[in-house]
């Protein structure tokens, strides 16, 4: 018996085609291609096309896309009102330094003997210290010093404790141990008492105050950038760049020290203070800046043989000092705070 039209046989899968299931000798059904529906035409004027999303392109407008993160992280420290006082005081010392000739108002090294000891007033504004010495004049060039020493110290105490600690890190083994036990003993003794021996034994000069604060600042770095390397020496970039050929000294300057610049910077703002602290604490103790030369820490000196009659010669330098030290804590916490970014997302 001939099964009627349109059943199934046994062990045949039904055919769900509607019209157009069978073609010619059993050929598959054959099926127009179709346009998309034009998403974009219930689109409200303006509106962002969603099909840009797909493609790869940027679904809103440029004007609408959020700032850089790299923008963010350095507008980051001007957000806080430490940030913005600390860059204000970093600035006001720089302007300070080398406008030093135009904002004093005397020769810091002019004797005028009638104006001895005499407090603040119209030809003194901060008033005259021992032989009539302006004292405004004295803390604006001592501001120049304040500075140069400083940087210059934070700068090679930088340069060889990066270079050491990068070494040190990425090498690793016998070259490892050495450099570190090496920091161990530095670090035994506490900083101003080794600088203080150093300018002792080499004399008072401003290169030898440097030198000093070389020896005992290089230390910081040289743990920090070990402890960097550390942690990124395993990272994939690294094994990419070893398993494309690059030699040792290629890996360990153009990729993990570039990124532990952050923590690098933070360490030098925060050490800028510290070496200016050591140089007034040498030149108060007659090892610093030589007898003549301008210096905060040689202006306080003077002043404590005059606290009860003229306390102004050590109130302003002092007052420098204290400013000079908090602004650029300030602004080391600031930049501390941009750079990580689990402190940022507080």
């Amino acid at each position: 018996m001939t099964p009627a039209t349109g059943a199934t046989a046994p062990g045949e899968r039904p055919h769900l085609g509607g019209s157009g299931e069978t073609g010619a000798a059993g050929s598959p059904p054959s099926r127009e291609p179709t346009e998309p529906p034009d998403v974009t035409s219930n689109l409200a004027p303006g509106a962002a096309d969603p099909r840009a999303a797909i493609d790869g392109a940027p679904a809103a407008p440029p004007a609408a896309r959020a700032a850089p993160l790299r923008s963010r992280r350095w507008r980051f420290p001007l957000r806080t009102a430490g940030g913005r006082f600390g860059l204000g005081v970093a600035l006001a010392l720089v302007a300070t330094a080398v406008f030093a000739p135009v904002l004093a108002t005397h020769d810091p090294r002019a004797i005028d003997l009638a104006a001895e000891l005499a407090g603040p007033g119209r030809d003194h504004l901060f008033g005259a210290a021992e032989n009539g010495v302006d004292v405004l004049s004295q803390v604006v060039y001592g501001a120049r010093v304040s500075l140069v020493v400083s940087v210059f110290a934070v700068l090679l105490s930088a340069a060889v404790g990066v270079t050491l600690g990068g070494i040190a890190g990425y090498v690793g083994g016998i070259v490892d141990e050495v450099l570190m036990r090496v920091v161990d003993v530095l670090l035994a003794f506490p900083g101003i008492l080794l600088a203080i021996f150093i300018t002792a034994v080499l004399g008072p000069s401003l290169a030898n105050v440097v030198f000093a604060l070389t020896v005992t600042g290089w230390t910081g770095y040289a743990r920090l950038v070990r402890a960097q390397m550390l942690t990124l020496r395993e990272r994939d970039y690294v094994q990419a760049a070893r398993a494309l050929g690059a030699k040792g000294n290629r890996i360990l300057f153009r990729h993990l020290l570039p990124n532990a610049a952050g923590p690098i910077l933070v360490q030098a703002t925060f050490a800028i203070p510290g070496a200016i602290l050591a140089e007034a604490s040498l030149s108060f103790l007659g090892l610093g800046a030589p007898p003549g030369t301008p210096s905060w820490g040689a202006l306080v000196d003077q002043g404590t043989q005059y606290l009860l009659v003229a306390p102004h010669i050590a109130l302003f330098p002092g007052l420098a000092i204290a400013i000079t030290v908090l602004g650029f804590n300030f602004l080391g916490d600031a930049l501390r705070d941009a750079l990580d970014p689990k402190r940022r997302e507080r």
